[in-house]
């Protein structure tokens, strides 16, 4: 990678501390990806966004911003691009995934706070994540209840916060909320950014966020194929580098290396055995670097054909539909899109039991394993539910709590050992 050194300096990055992280993101890199024995040719292109992602990707952003553009950064995918990118800003997710600075974090949250959470407060606290730093502005968004209390004290150290309240219920007053609320950011991005929304605008934000979904469906739907022509950790990485990376050039290098699965799977070609034991992931995201489970199940002999997750399927299923040309019409359009996500956050949820039984089918899954954070109560409680309604279809589950140390690696190997050989039988 590129010296960016004098460019880190002047976000006021501890150097030390980001020395440290970008050598475990390195070596977890190394051991998780390029370890495979077998990758599409088209990975080389992820992988060089990988090599650059504190590096030529920052540089983009703060030339953006000398070229008088907003920088946002989010974490959550209600947040919608497709304003974000109307206001003529660069969306970009923030750091969460790796157990760093979690020692500072719990001095100003309870121990028992989800991973996630304590993630994005060490990133900060340790001053190594440069897109905490390059930021016009941070979007939290008040979804489980440990976010909306950890929020009113992360605006005691990042300054430009803003938060977006949601709703909890799939409701038609649920509904005016989040309308509502998409578009008080709106104004809100108007007034920090300088530019008018308007339905030209907001329509050319929603064509180029529907062309990114668009090259990640055709993704998951080779993933159906057996044998598989990708890996669970491969594709695990393209839905990690879509929340980083320029949406027109990430949505080519999608399509480029769809080309090449497709031919690959006409031949009969894949990364894997065919026959080998088919899993859906379903439940927490998981953010770079947080490669943990996938290395598991496929060092195991499985292979991961799906993500039911914001990082993943539940992020990413549905398309902003065609609307009128007025930006009333629009902004409709994107709060229908987005109120049909499945998080855990909504009760009562069942659709998202529906979602993955439809996905374990439509990708040939021999099995689901349901992945929880430590103290996410949202997915953790829900998964109850998840596991009798995919029983009740016969479709085999595990249940897994983890976090983001490697303390466990052991036991978690042997619990998915044991699921991928009843899975064989």
């Amino acid at each position: 990678m590129t010296d960016y050194k004098p460019m880190w300096q002047g976000l006021g990055l501890d150097l030390a501390a980001h020395d440290q992280l970008l050598a475990v993101l390195g070596q977890a890199y190394t051991d998780t990806y390029l370890s495979q024995a077998a990758r599409p040719e088209g990975m080389g292109y992820f992988d060089f966004v990988m090599s650059e992602v504190h590096g030529l990707r920052i540089k983009e952003l703060r030339d953006a911003q000398e070229a008088g553009r907003k920088v946002i950064g989010t974490f959550c995918v209600f947040v919608p691009d497709e304003i974000i990118l109307a206001a003529d800003a660069v969306s970009v997710g923030l750091c969460a995934g790796a157990e760093f600075g979690f020692a500072e974090a719990e001095r100003l949250l309870p121990r028992n706070t989800c991973s996630l959470i304590k993630s994005f407060y060490g990133f900060k606290l340790n001053k190594v994540c440069p897109y905490l730093e390059a930021t016009d502005m941070v979007v939290g968004e008040n979804t489980c209840d440990g976010k909306k209390k950890a929020y009113e004290i992360f605006r005691d150290v990042q300054s430009n916060l803003y938060v977006m309240d949601l709703p909890q219920t799939k409701t038609p007053r649920g509904r005016d909320l989040l309308k509502a609320e998409y578009r008080r950011f709106m104004t809100e991005l108007e007034r920090l950014s300088g530019v008018t929304i308007t339905a030209e605008r907001l329509k050319k934000g929603i064509e180029r966020v529907n062309s990114r979904r668009r090259a990640l469906h055709r993704l998951a739907q080779l993933r159906a194929a057996d044998p598989a022509p990708i890996s669970g950790r491969d594709a695990l990485l393209i839905n990690q580098i879509a929340f980083y990376d320029d949406p027109e050039r990430f949505t080519d290098a999608v399509n480029k290396i769809c080309d090449e699965l497709e031919a690959q799977v006409a031949v009969g070609a894949g990364v894997t055995a065919k026959g080998a034991p088919r899993v859906l992931v379903s439940g927490c995201p998981m953010a770079v670097p947080n490669w943990k489970l996938a290395a598991i199940v496929e060092g195991a002999g499985g292979v991961i054909v799906g993500e039911e997750s914001c990082v993943g399927e539940r992020g990413t299923r549905n398309l902003v539909a065609p609307a009128g040309d007025d930006l009333e019409s629009l902004l409709d359009a994107i709060v229908d899109r987005y109120f049909q996500i499945n998080c855990a956050v909504f009760t009562p949820n069942e659709a998202r039991t529906e979602d993955i039984v439809n996905m374990t089918r439509e990708y040939k899954a021999d099995g689901v394993i349901h992945y929880s954070l430590q103290f996410c109560s949202p997915y953790l409680v829900e998964s109850y539910r998840v596991e009798q309604g995919l029983i009740e279809q016969g479709i085999p589950v595990l249940r897994l709590e983890t976090d983001y140390s490697a303390e466990d690696v052991g036991q978690l190997t042997t619990r998915v050992e044991a699921f991928l050989e009843m899975l064989r039988k």
